[in-house]
């Protein structure tokens, strides 16, 4: 082992972010490092986000090993294929962004063009009804893919993710990374020792006393960023302009129903809404603007849409969208909502922790951080922000909503240029292409873009060499198989009763 290998690692902050970063690095460093973690249980955690993206998958399975049965007992968990989206586009309106693919492509034209002109011909069903996802989601069923499907089908590989309780899940990863080595360190952090010279981090030091020290520093403090802004100073880059949503209420209800197998976003005079089904409770919040309606107006409108009884008040947050300017800043990386937030519109909050996790590991230093490598990670991080935050402003530019002030202030706001041309692209061709490794798919942005109203004029010229009966054939054949799929799929609580029905909560 090299003479400036990194041989100890502490983790500041538990939490999702933190128990998913000391899990992860426990099992890929080994006995190679030591892996610390440091949190009191007097400050807590934020837990809001309760929804995932499939690629939550990837990092349970393939990073940590985790049977997901077993996981999902243990978190209370239920499935998801996508998010339903009400009152966006217009009161009274519901799509869905679904998971995965959506109708069958023809060689370089991707399905929805075809769609477009079969919508405008008046043969044409509702896009969710060719989306394998948004079809069980509205029937309520759920499967994560069959065996025995033939290739090609939407069975063979169904993209779905969870929702769980993020406490039980931080619990669960707790119990994972100390079976394996982790140490934990109960206790408020009092003092920051920084090393003469360069400024790297060299310890924290408890109220206790106890002094903890590492080569290198994973800041998982929640907003106030510990390490990483109050030590480091490492500055913010506030998105406010554009998503001006700063304050948010959640608080749990008594289960009513089955769970639906999708998140749902409802929007709001000044804001919006979520639900989140578990096995044992429903998750609810209101994300709103404190500058178009004040607290009290906020929680007696979350109070007055739930599903069952409330089970307990609502809990404050406030909060400044945006992201660290640098979020690994010498020997500080910093995760989760240390390094930044993006509301959870679409559920992209573990998302970006798993990302940052796994490109620390990608990238993983020694003990000098250099500079070069340093850079690389930073400006990775800061494009998929910048894409991800261009996907959920989109939510709010692209809407026909003008009832209340905070609707029409954001259908006028000025976007970001990169989030105006694919906006202005899609108008005019019904065209969307990725920008490199974005996160979210044409499939992604173009249930959004239509779901919320932003009509094209038009669709790619190879669609209309294809004979009006043809077309239609086509249309009805994709409906015919993912109606076909859906009907053999079971009900989401069947499914979960019978492969990972959770206790009762202790």
């Amino acid at each position: 082992m090299s003479a400036d290998a990194i041989r100890k690692l502490v983790v500041v902050g538990g939490g999702s972010a933190g128990w998913m970063a000391a899990a992860a690095c426990i099992r890929h460093l080994g006995r190679a490092c030591e892996v610390h973690l440091v949190e009191s249980e007097e400050i807590g955690t934020i837990g809001v986000g309760e929804a995932t993206v499939p690629h939550i998958r990837t990092f349970n399975s393939h990073a940590l090993g985790l049977d997901e049965a077993e996981f999902v007992r243990a978190t209370q968990g239920t499935f998801k294929l996508g998010i339903q989206f009400r009152d966006w586009g217009r009161p009274g309106e519901a799509y869905f962004h679904g998971f995965g693919s959506v109708g069958q492509d023809l060689g370089p034209v991707a399905f929805h063009h075809y769609w477009l002109r079969a919508r405008a011909l008046g043969k044409a069903e509702p896009l969710a009804a060719y989306g394998l996802q948004s079809a069980a989601s509205e029937r309520g069923r759920f499967l994560p893919g069959a065996s025995d499907a033939p290739a090609g089908s939407p069975l063979a590989a169904v993209a779905y993710a969870y929702h769980f309780d993020a406490g039980l899940y931080a619990r669960h990863l707790r119990t994972y990374a100390e079976a394996r080595g982790v140490t934990r360190h109960e206790g408020r952090i009092v003092e920051v020792v920084q090393r003469p010279g360069d400024g790297f981090v060299e310890a924290v030091v408890l109220e206790s006393g106890a002094r903890i020290e590492g080569d290198l520093f994973l800041d998982c403090s929640g907003f106030r960023g510990l390490l990483i802004e109050q030590t480091l100073r490492a500055g913010y880059e506030d998105w406010s302009h554009w998503l001006p949503c700063d304050r948010a209420l959640a608080v749990p209800c008594e289960r009513v129903g089955d769970p639906t197998p999708y998140t749902r976003s409802t929007a709001r005079s000044a804001g919006w809404q979520w639900r989140i089904p578990l096995q044992h409770r429903t998750g609810n919040g209101h994300v709103y603007c404190s500058g178009y309606t004040s607290d009290d107006e906020a929680a007696a409108l979350l109070l007055a849409n739930l599903d069952g009884a409330a089970l307990g008040d609502p809990r404050p947050l406030r909060f400044t969208t945006g992201k660290r300017r640098r979020t690994w800043d010498r020997n500080v990386v910093a995760l989760g909502l240390a390094s930044g937030f993006m509301e959870p519109l679409e559920s992209t909050s573990l998302l970006l922790v798993q990302t940052g996790i796994l490109r620390l590991l990608d990238m993983f230093p020694d003990r000098g951080c250099d500079p070069v490598l340093v850079a690389r990670y930073n400006a990775a991080t800061d494009f998929e922000y910048e894409r991800i935050r261009d996907f959920i402003i989109l939510h709010y530019k692209a809407t026909g909503r003008d009832d209340t002030p905070f609707w029409r202030d954001c259908r006028a706001m000025q976007v970001p240029a990169s989030l105006q041309d694919n906006i202005d692209l899609f108008r005019l061709s019904g065209r969307f292409y990725r920008s490199g490794e974005e996160f979210f798919a044409l499939q992604s942005w173009v249930q959004v873009m239509i779901g919320q109203g932003l009509e094209p004029a038009s669709w790619h010229p190879f669609v209309d060499q294809m004979p009006e009966e043809e077309l239609v054939k086509f249309m009805g054949h994709v409906r015919g198989v993912i109606a076909n799929c859906v009907e053999a799929m079971p009900p989401h609580q069947a499914f979960i009763d019978r492969h990972c029905k959770a206790g009762v909560p202790a």
